[in-house]
């Protein structure tokens, strides 16, 4: 009876067992399956039980499993465990945990092999999903740190707290040049660093790895390394804020960049631009003289005096390139000196507008005005005179026929605002960046062949600069620009 009971049980219990059971003869023939593993591998009981073991392993698993099976067989072990891959009825795999046990009689003759079959399929494939990917992201980090040794500029990774975590070759020679004496590695701490005059050191809030550590993100901030002029190396820096996934900041990655060569170069060419146009200028201003002289007598032939007037437009045009040049080289020795007195800038603008007015009629452009009857300023007269006239003659060189420049000045409590808009050509999205920079020219400007040097902007730009204000740009190609100055406010 107790017999009778415990069969009944095993029966129940490997009908209702949740993993795949089997009895397996010792030659591998399958005597007893459960339900579970017939639906593990898409078989009915009757017909798996007419299979053995070796029927529905994978061949690339079929050696492994008889190892352990001979081992049980010989007494070497009593039971095993294993990973193994086995053939669902459908051809497709099916991984399974299996456990395997040997019963044997009370002689010692091997019965039958007890074994348990978890399907592992899922854990399997998520697994060889996950050794992909992990096999991939060193690959990536390989890459990265390969990358991260080889490039050209410096690189460093400063943590939340301002501490240097990382830094590369590049970037580690950059450091024994501007901190011969060691680095304390935190953010902001100060050397013979000076902004691009060459003469005024760098405040700690100035240094890029401040700046970085604050959160500021920028691109090329350039400036000099070294006490001595001559030896001295150049920097440019840009930095990136470092986030999690969920937006938390981590840190700030900053990249460094040797552009003393280039710096070398623009002085030169700034010394070179500087020189000649101080060469020019002497026999320039005498052939102007001469012809103001010639032009005044009043015996000459018609067609000779309309002669001179060209020739005096043409030397006036180029003693204003030159004017240009000189101050341009002026920028590049670091040196704008301003005259500042109380201007009214609403009769400075006034007057620019009148001035150019000529232009405008000859050109077939409306000129419109508006702006308070005083507006008292501390600047440098002659200078915001030149920032005027430079917008005032771009804005109405690159209007068609038919077009409308305005001029808007207006005083704040703070600031003074001096807007001037036209309907011309316009500029392209990616160009207005660039529009503030020496001797460049936008794309619609040189495909329609309209003169210029690219100073003008450049000039304008550096003089608002000087004063301690802002001059921004808004254009849409075909629709026209919008130049905006703005100046602290000064006393009337």
């Amino acid at each position: 009876m107790q017999g009778s009971d415990g069969s009944d049980l095993w029966n129940l219990t490997l009908q209702h067992s949740p993993i795949g059971m089997a009895l397996v003869a010792p030659e591998g023939r399958l005597v007893r399956v459960n339900p579970a593993m017939g639906d593990m591998l898409g078989y009915d009981v009757d017909e798996l039980t007419k299979r053995g073991f070796q029927e529905i392993t994978h061949p690339d698993d079929l050696a492994g499993d008889l190892a352990m099976v001979e081992q049980c067989l010989a007494g070497d072990i009593d039971s095993f465990r294993m990973r193994k891959r086995y053939l669902h009825a459908d051809g497709r795999v099916v991984w399974g945990d299996l456990s395997a046990a040997l019963v044997r009689d009370a002689d010692g003759r091997p019965l039958h092999f007890i074994s348990q079959i978890l399907d592992v399929t899922e854990q399997q494939e998520q697994q060889e999903r996950l050794t992909v990917a992990n096999a991939d992201l060193e690959r990536e980090r390989q890459a990265l740190e390969a990358i991260f040794e080889t490039v050209g500029v410096g690189l460093l990774l400063i943590g939340r707290d301002g501490r240097y975590e990382r830094m590369n070759r590049r970037h580690q020679e950059t450091m024994q040049v501007t901190f011969p004496d060691g680095h304390l590695g935190m953010a902001g701490q100060l050397a013979d660093v000076y902004r691009l005059d060459g003469r005024t050191l760098l405040t700690a809030e100035e240094m890029p790895s401040s700046r970085a550590a604050r959160g500021e993100e920028f691109d090329d901030y350039a400036y000099w390394v070294g006490d001595d002029p001559l030896t001295r190396s150049a920097y440019s820096t840009s930095a990136r804020q470092v986030r999690s996934a969920a937006g938390e900041k981590l840190g700030a990655a900053l990249a460094y960049q040797d552009i003393t060569e280039l710096m070398r170069a623009m002085q030169v060419k700034d010394e070179f631009v500087s020189s000649v146009s101080h060469e020019l200028r002497t026999p320039l201003t005498s052939v102007l003289g001469y012809l103001e002289i010639i032009g005044g007598r009043e015996d000459l032939p018609a067609d000779v005096s309309a002669q001179l007037r060209v020739v005096r437009r043409n030397a006036a045009r180029l003693e204003t390139l030159v004017s240009d040049l000189l101050h341009v080289g002026e920028l590049g020795e670091g040196r704008l000196p301003l005259q500042r007195d109380a201007v009214d800038l609403a009769a400075l603008v006034r007057h620019a507008v009148e001035a150019a007015r000529a232009l405008a009629s000859t050109s077939g452009v409306t000129l419109e005005f508006d702006a308070p009857d005083h507006l008292g300023a501390l600047v440098d007269e002659q200078r915001i005179r030149q920032v005027v006239d430079n917008l005032l003659s771009n804005a109405v060189k690159y209007t068609r026929h038919g077009g409308s420049v305005e001029v808007l000045l207006r005083g704040g409590p703070e600031d003074i605002e001096l807007e001037i808009r036209d309907s011309g050509i316009g500029i392209a999205a990616h160009e207005v960046e660039h529009v503030f920079a020496r001797f460049f020219r936008g794309g619609e400007a040189l495909q329609q062949q309209i003169p210029g040097t690219g100073l003008g902007l450049n000039i304008v730009s550096s003089i608002v600069a000087a004063h301690g204000g802002d001059v921004s740009l808004e254009s849409e190609v075909g629709r026209g620009s919008t130049f905006r100055v703005t100046l602290p406010h000064g006393a009337d």
